[in-house]
């Protein structure tokens, strides 16, 4: 097991983010933040007017990691570096959130057919007092799809916790004809950016 003084928060409920740093080794314990009622989430994910994707992602990422800092020290947790990440799909300047329901997700799915889009991923390293933060972007190119293959997919689980309403690990990766950056990172965390932040924090 690695030392108390190699192990980090990870202020992320994603299990895609657990495996993936686990896949490079990093010892790590959740800080989870609020989403739900009574008091509504600690950080709102709502996309301010005018708002470019961009900013969006980062401003997002950092409100997370300023609030996994406070609870830290609210509840007088040992002092850890804090990671937290946020990822958001674009296409034609728009934001695609997690859908809410299967109108919503077919809707998404027909805006990414036959042609291609970002996946802005920004990560967030709060540490003995300050702020580190990247945002990685990466393009995925979707082949066409026919509306029964939409609907197939909309039916089942998949769409409904994920940005833009697809997983590139799982069945829609039969979707996904090129993509241009980071896998990792269109799953949620880029794994050479999170290593990069992390030896910021001394962590190897």
């Amino acid at each position: 097991m690695a030392p108390s003084a190699q192990t980090i928060y990870l202020a992320s409920k994603s299990p895609r983010r657990c495996e993936l740093l686990r896949q490079i080794g990093v010892q790590f314990e959740l800080l989870l933040l609020r989403e739900k009622a009574p008091r509504g989430p600690d950080v709102t994910e709502e996309v301010l007017a005018g708002e470019a994707a961009r900013d969006y992602v980062a401003r997002v990422t950092g409100e997370k990691a300023a609030c996994a800092a406070r609870m830290m020290e609210e509840r007088r947790l040992p002092s850890r570096p804090i990671l937290t990440a946020d990822t958001t799909v674009v296409v034609d300047g728009t934001i695609l959130g997690k859908p809410a329901d299967f109108r919503e997700a077919t809707t998404m799915l027909r805006a990414l057919s036959g042609r291609s889009h970002d996946v802005l991923t920004s990560l967030a390293l709060s540490h003995e007092g300050e702020l580190h933060q990247i945002t990685q972007c990466s393009e995925v190119e979707f082949a066409p799809l026919s509306d029964d293959e939409i609907a197939a997919y909309c039916a089942g689980p998949e769409p409904y916790d994920k940005a833009g309403g697809y997983g590139i690990q799982g069945p829609a990766a039969a979707f996904i004809a090129r993509i241009a950056g980071s896998y990792t990172g269109i799953m949620g965390l880029p794994l050479f950016e999170t290593a990069q932040l992390l030896k910021k924090a001394g962590i190897k």
